[in-house]
């Protein structure tokens, strides 16, 4: 296949991806298991329990947990299941069969929450501090009822000893939240996602509202599920957002609906990188139109406006030439760096990559924006330097792997420069260097096509400042497992972090499909020299013969 053929096929894979995002109302994200058992356990008036049911039976591992990922990841969404398993028989609806399903599911949940290590070390997803303890004190009251009511139908398993909460979680945290807002009168937007681990706490007055028209509750149906569950009168509304919900997602839930703010923007980022293509633009161009808000971004309806959505709106802005100025961020300045939102407990690297990349970018769209935006830009810079890891990479509580943030920063920071910064980029590209998995591949759990690709775009970047013969050879590795990856369905592992692992689907792919097509005009662009050299060769031998 020829050059053009090849690029063809790139712009065609690639307008096609961004046609299908454009197509698509909710986003390409997987069902969450944790979702799903939170509605199955609040909404019993929900149609399509059966599915739903069905499916946590379907989904358990063979050691009783459920969810993605390594053990500590496993925590959140086994406790869910657990708990809506036994919401489910407490409640006496399910059929005799599927009760004696469910009774067998929920034993072995217990026995895989009980087992889990003592010591472990927790990830840090969204809420986990409430809604870890808030379930086991739900599952413990479960089984609580069961021993003194003496139902039989609930097997044997009833009369074993209390859950524990895990060593980390403190069991008063989520009576604590709630009085503490109780006492100040409201309840603040960034627990509407979460809303399910204070449901049961708060007052009635601080029960919010579905938001009716804009969608679910924080763009989560268990949060949505867990007003309707305390406030009766909200369960129409519910029935309704909650069921276009399910129509799109087969009867289950995914952890947000619909994410089209951030799958957009990063689609487009990801993509920009090898190239949008032509036929592409102008979609792009309405998407940040709709998106960017000089008020501040928001990903999905009835979140807060955050720094990274902002960052990257303003980002994609410049990418298409939309005069979309970095003013909102400054609402999420807080001196050094920026705050993900206003009031986060916990920061975040990649949105200061994200912020560092956008003012750049305004800054190559508009050079006399320079006099205000390069102290910044050099702040911002110092800051993800400070903060790098000694091995060479970055960790972010937005995504489980190093990769993705490593990639972020090394992006930002070799696009703005200065001795800081390439000395940073050239230690992630030795750290990942020395990460790469035999079969050319990278991952934090085993080798991935995202993980890979936020690899193959570390070493690009590295290998601008100067020729390095092992990044040659690595990217040459990559390449080839990127290609045995590259076939229709391939099922990328959930990396991201929400109340628990997901994987934004249209945003992996666009990140890999951009991967591939660099390493492919970087193997022609050695084609190309190799063949001008042998032509120079060539026509000095003929010139020297007599």
């Amino acid at each position: 296949m020829n050059t053009t053929q090849t690029h063809r096929t790139y712009a065609e894979r690639a307008g096609a991806l961004v046609a299908r995002v454009d197509r698509d109302d909710w986003g390409s994200v997987r069902p969450s298991l944790y979702e799903t058992a939170r509605v199955a356990s609040a909404a019993p008036w929900l149609p399509g329990e059966s599915r739903r049911l069905a499916h946590l039976l379907a989904e358990q591992a063979p050691d009783g947990s459920w969810g993605e990922g390594p053990e500590p990841y496993r925590l959140l969404p086994t406790l869910s299941a657990v708990e809506a398993a036994l919401a489910v028989l407490l409640r006496g609806t399910a059929s005799a069969q599927d009760g004696a399903r469910l009774a067998a599911a929920a034993d072995r949940g217990l026995a895989a929450l009980r087992a889990l290590p003592t010591d472990c070390s927790w990830p840090d997803t969204a809420a986990a501090e409430i809604l870890v303890p808030g379930l086991v004190a739900r599952i413990n009251e479960h089984l609580e009822r069961a021993a003194a009511e003496g139902l039989p139908r609930l097997g044997p398993w009833h009369a074993r000893p209390r859950l524990a909460v895990p060593h980390g979680y403190h069991e008063a945290a989520p009576a604590y939240v709630a009085r503490k807002y109780a006492s100040a009168g409201r309840l603040p937007v960034k627990f509407h996602h979460t809303f399910e681990g204070v449901a049961g706490y708060l007052p009635q007055d601080l029960i919010p509202e579905i938001p009716g028209a804009a969608g679910l509750l924080g763009s989560s149906p268990a949060a949505t599920a867990a007003v309707a569950a305390v406030a009766p009168a909200a369960v129409p509304r519910a029935i309704a957002d909650l069921g276009a919900v399910a129509q799109r997602y087969d009867g289950l839930f995914p952890e947000a609906a619909p994410i089209l703010v951030f799958e957009r923007l990063w689609v487009a980022v990801a993509l920009a990188r090898a190239g949008l293509p032509a036929a592409a633009v102008e979609t792009v161009r309405s998407w940040v139109d709709r998106i960017y808000d000089p008020a501040g971004v928001r990903g999905a309806p009835g979140l807060m406006v955050d720094a990274d959505d902002t960052a990257m709106a303003v980002l994609v802005a410049s990418l298409v030439g939309r005069p979309y100025g970095p003013a909102p961020l400054e609402l999420f300045h807080n001196g050094g760096h920026y705050d993900c939102y206003v009031g986060e407990d916990t920061g975040s690297v990649t949105a200061n990559a994200h912020a560092l990349q956008a003012l750049d970018g305004h800054l190559r769209l508009r050079p006399d924006a320079g006099p205000g935006h390069r102290p910044r830009m050099h702040q911002l810079s110092e800051w993800l330097v400070d903060v790098q890891q000694p091995e060479g990479h970055w960790h972010d509580k937005w995504h489980a792997s190093p990769y993705y943030a490593t990639e972020r920063c090394v992006t930002a920071l070799a696009r703005h420069g200065g001795d800081r910064a390439g000395a940073a980029v050239d230690a992630a590209a030795t750290w990942t260097l020395n990460t790469q998995r035999e079969d050319g591949s990278w991952g934090i759990w085993g080798g991935t096509a995202e993980e890979t690709a936020y690899a193959v775009q570390i070493l690009l970047c590295a290998s601008a400042r100067s020729h390095r013969p092992r990044h040659e050879q690595a990217l040459d590795r990559a390449a080839l497992f990127l290609e045995s990856t590259a076939a229709p369905g391939h099922r990328h592992p959930a990396l991201w972090h929400d109340k628990t692992l997901y994987a934004p689907g249209a945003m992996i792919e666009a990140e890999v499909l951009a991967a591939r097509e660099l390493l492919r005009a970087r193997h022609d662009s050695a084609d190309r020299r190799a063949t001008a050299a042998g032509r120079s060769v060539g026509a000095h031998l003929q010139g020297a013969r007599p």
